[in-house]
């Protein structure tokens, strides 16, 4: 058992030889197996984000515009990275991020922060790289003088290994922000993509009542 670590791609310039990987692996085992005169072995790997990275992504709109310290544009998200991401917060994790609309606006640099009042609540770039590019969007003001505007939608990917493991479903949460709908999305016998809502979004009900209220 070699254990875990394969990358996983969290960035569009991510560029790995699997291959040559795998194939280095063997060869020392190999290598190693030959040396103490031992009959090669099966090789069993723990590959877990490798394995279940690709298997969710993490949908959010963008409900607001600030600017701080008259230099950052600050996007305000509908959730909160600290309780749907985990390991943003923990771990400074950086994972796929892309615009799911508005991608023929002009793009700005920007800091995406969560809904709670925790100052830790943000996703940023770190000292310049991975730094958060998105779609220009006009002020909450001007927003309110159109009808029907579409918010920008922000897509999370490759997010299948811990993240909902360690915020789970359910229960109470970090401000009492409430665990978002799971929608699972796959293919019928047919071949075509359908999509049915696995469990609604938590209910502040449902919270209240954990809590001990009627």
């Amino acid at each position: 058992n070699i254990g875990g670590g394969f990358p996983i791609k969290h960035s569009l310039g991510f560029n790995y030889d699997y291959q040559f990987m795998i194939n280095e692996i063997v060869r020392n085992i190999k290598t190693g197996c030959k040396k103490a005169k031992v009959q090669m072995p099966n090789i069993y790997t723990e590959f877990g984000s490798f394995t279940v990275g690709e298997s969710m992504a993490h949908i959010y709109s963008v409900i607001g515009k600030k600017v701080q310290n008259d230099r950052e544009t600050w996007y305000m998200i509908d959730s909160s990275f600290i309780t749907t991401l985990p390991d943003t917060w923990g771990i400074g994790e950086k994972f796929l991020m892309l615009p799911i609309n508005k991608w023929e606006n002009e793009y700005q640099r920007v800091v995406l922060g969560g809904i709670t009042c925790d100052g830790h609540d943000y996703y940023d770039s770190e000292e310049h790289i991975n730094e958060v590019f998105l779609p220009k969007i006009k002020t909450n003001k001007e927003e309110r003088l159109e009808t029907n505007k579409e918010p920008l939608y922000v897509g999370f990917f490759h997010t299948g290994a811990y993240q909902d493991q360690i915020s789970g479903y359910g229960g109470i949460k970090h401000c009492l922000i409430p665990s978002p709908k799971h929608v699972i999305i796959e293919k019928d016998k047919n071949g075509k993509l359908v999509e049915w809502v696995y469990a609604k979004q938590q209910s502040s009900q449902s919270m209240l009542k954990i809590l001990g209220y009627k």
